[in-house]
């Protein structure tokens, strides 16, 4: 069928547009691609649109949201070609899942705050997929998240099957004894240890910021766009003292850390 250039597309178009990129007539490119080749593609544009997000850029958001979409029409029409499953399909998927996990709206079920909804989500989210305890939940958590966005979930999944740390206290305490515990095995020497022991010491601290209330993923987020900030002032003093860092001391350069202002301000 030949191509219908329009004023307006839809995302029906959408899957035109892909399916004739893919055709033996289409696109070198897209028609090599695979799940695989272009995952981490599909990461990108997520973070893209995440960005345009923080940016708080309308016009930004909204190509990036095209590029997301871009990536689940593509992933879609791969599977439409095997005759898996078609974009009808995924979109009724999601609005059954929604309705379903929101019986307070849909139902009559009443859950009158974000914490009610929240609790009955995970609960009907646990039935639906047949999950008989907490550690089988825990295993749903993707894997391909960052670490701490991923620890995060697995304390709020502890905490829901009641083996959480009990308040800011206990977090406290057991991130200090994961930090003595890094120490001791960095003095020591043992590599290998001290790696475990690294991943034991960042785990406790995605505990901990859930009694800060806090995103440990954007903490850490924000510490980088400060590093980064603190650098230049440390390159600035640098050169007005007519040197570079390259040939500072150690002892000079902690100086000019010092004199800085902290990670925090």
């Amino acid at each position: 069928m030949e191509f219908q250039f329009k004023e307006n597309y839809d995302v029906n178009d959408l899957v035109a547009i892909v399916q004739k990129l893919r055709a033996p007539d289409g696109c070198p490119w897209d028609k090599v691609q695979t799940h695989q080749s272009i995952r981490n593609d599909f990461i990108e544009e997520v973070y893209e649109a995440v960005e345009a997000i923080d940016e708080q850029d309308t016009a930004h958001l909204r190509e990036e949201l095209g590029d997301v979409l871009l990536q689940v029409v593509f992933h879609t029409v791969l599977e439409m070609e095997q005759q898996h499953f078609t974009l009808t399909d995924v979109a009724g998927d999601v609005c059954r899942k929604m309705i379903l996990r929101h019986p307070h709206v849909f139902g009559h079920v009443v859950a009158e705050t974000p914490e009610e909804v929240i609790k009955n989500w995970d609960e009907i989210k646990m039935q639906s997929k047949s999950q008989q305890n907490v550690s089988e939940a825990m295993e749903t958590v993707s894997k391909a998240l960052p670490s701490l966005m991923r620890s995060r979930k697995l304390w709020k999944k502890a905490e829901s099957g009641g083996a959480a740390l009990s308040d800011t206290t206990a977090a406290l305490q057991l991130a200090e004894q994961k930090l003595a515990d890094l120490k001791a095995c960095a003095e020591n020497g043992q590599t290998e240890v001290c790696s475990a022991k690294l991943g034991e010491l960042l785990f406790s601290l995605a505990g901990l910021s859930r009694f800060l209330q806090t995103d440990c993923e954007q903490s850490l987020y924000n510490a980088c766009d400060a590093f980064i900030d603190r650098f230049k002032v440390l390159e600035r003093d640098a050169a007005a003292k007519g040197v570079t860092i390259q040939n500072l001391s150690s002892e000079e350069i902690a100086k000019l850390w010092n004199d800085n202002t902290s990670l925090s301000n």
